[in-house]
């Protein structure tokens, strides 16, 4: 089950993510999932939770997982991923929680953080 609460009101939506963090601390985990909308879950129901999982149960350490992603519920999994890169197109506070920035989606960013990064090719 998933609550998502939802305006086009960025700052709102941030302001509210940042209250349920307050008001339900480790009952539930809030997190935007795009600047309009907030995902409020489980706490276990969270990209932070399926990097865990992936590495209990294919006994991959969390310092081998690399984690991709452009918006603030990534910042779960960037945590725990021995690599993590944000996007082009993520915002400032999705950028300083990854150890590397790649390109935007438009200018394949993805191919180049895998090349770069989880290949090593450059």
């Amino acid at each position: 089950m998933k609550i998502v609460g939802v305006s086009p009101d960025f700052e709102l939506v941030e302001r509210c993510e940042n209250e349920a963090r307050e008001r339900f601390g480790d009952l539930a985990s809030a997190a935007r999932s795009r600047p309009q909308y907030l995902d409020i879950t489980h706490p276990d129901a969270n990209k932070g939770e399926v990097v865990r999982r992936v590495s209990r149960k294919l006994g991959i350490p969390f310092e081998a997982i690399a984690a991709v992603g452009d918006m603030a519920n990534d910042v779960l999994m960037f945590a725990l991923s021995g690599l993590s890169i944000a996007m082009g197109q993520s915002t400032e506070e999705v950028k300083r929680a990854a150890r590397r920035v790649t390109k935007s989606n438009t200018e394949d960013g993805f191919a180049e953080a895998i090349e770069r990064w989880v290949l090593n090719e450059h």
